[in-house]
């Protein structure tokens, strides 16, 4: 068992404190950064893109994420909506003080930074399957490491355990259905749920990693499509061990936002298989020019096919952005 009950807390900055929380996201998007320029580079794609594109999407994300959080826990923030925006907490003499970034909802952060990527991808006239299979491992990167942040904070945990991975939770951080007074804390652990999505986020990592390399078979968008249907399901069968999740005549929310993750990477694999769709192989640099374009689905509405023409010496994967931000 872990018996171990973490200060959130890592160090402090005068009076300002850093919280593990926080680390373990800075951490998992240092490792995003160098697996979406790795994947760029390997593919032959621009991978000055990254940079100017992480940021975007990443806070599209964390809208996305810190929304999803507010509703499911909107108890928590009826009665102080300030919570819902900043990271303070009340003191007893009404005043604020900065309690460190935490909360956050990755089904909502997924969708808004999905659709920020999209958006960038037509905004700057790139190809967004390649794009997204690009990204995919890198997302699996971020779950593995962000996830390791609920430990400090001591939540995402389920019921009681006697299980040798077990954790302890302290009183503060119990939520009603396990109050210490039923569930002692020198001899209750918790099933670390947190630990079981970041494994899976490693495991998914890996996994997606090996397939860009190894199996014929994919072809760009199926990594994004397997991402879906990996962290969909996975995230559905945790929910099962939740007893504080948000609900919906009876239906945790998480799982009926999940099952739509598994039904939309599904429908992205039939898209880009499915009958009468262009397989995307790979290209001979002799080949034409034109195929190159129609293999990779450009904008159906670009009109010259010669304005985007890779750039000398680039590789076949390398996709040309006229108007795209400087790096």
């Amino acid at each position: 068992m872990i018996n171990i009950t973490p200060d959130p807390v890592a160090f402090t900055i005068g009076s300002f404190p850093i919280h593990w929380y926080g680390i373990c996201y800075a951490v998992g998007l240092a490792l995003v950064y160098f697996v979406l320029v790795s994947e760029a580079r390997r593919r032959g794609e621009d991978e000055a893109i990254v940079g100017n594109a992480l940021i975007i999407v990443a806070i599209a994300a964390l809208i996305g994420g810190r929304a999803y959080h507010v509703i499911d826990q909107w108890q928590v923030y009826v009665h102080d909506p300030i919570r819902a925006i900043l990271p303070v907490v009340r003191q007893p003499d009404g005043s604020y003080a900065f309690s460190g970034f935490a909360g956050l909802g990755v089904p909502g952060g997924i969708i808004t930074g999905t659709l920020a990527a999209w958006f960038l991808t037509r905004r700057w006239k790139l190809n967004f399957w390649v794009w997204a299979d690009i990204t995919a491992p890198a997302l699996f990167v971020m779950q593995a490491v962000g996830r390791l942040g609920n430990f400090f904070n001591q939540e995402l945990y389920g019921p009681p355990t006697n299980l040798p991975w077990g954790i302890a939770i302290d009183c503060a951080h119990r939520i009603p259905a396990y109050p210490c007074a039923a569930f002692p804390v020198d001899t209750t652990f918790f099933h670390p749920l947190f630990l079981y999505e970041s494994l899976s986020g490693l495991i998914g990592a890996i996994t997606l990693l090996w397939l860009a390399r190894h199996a014929k078979w994919v072809i760009p968008g199926d990594l994004l499509g397997i991402f879906f249907i990996w962290y969909g399901t996975t995230r559905f069968l945790l929910e099962f061990f939740r007893s504080d999740n948000w609900t919906f005549f009876g239906i945790p929310v998480a799982q009926i936002v999940t099952l739509g993750f598994v039904a939309f990477g599904l429908a992205i694999i039939w898209y880009r298989h499915g009958p009468g769709r262009p397989s995307e192989v790979a290209i001979d640099e002799d080949d034409d020019e034109d195929a190159f374009y129609d293999d990779l689905e450009l904008d159906d509405d670009l009109d010259d096919a010669d304005d985007l023409a890779p750039p000398q010496g680039a590789g076949s994967g390398t996709t040309h952005r006229p108007d795209a931000p400087p790096a």
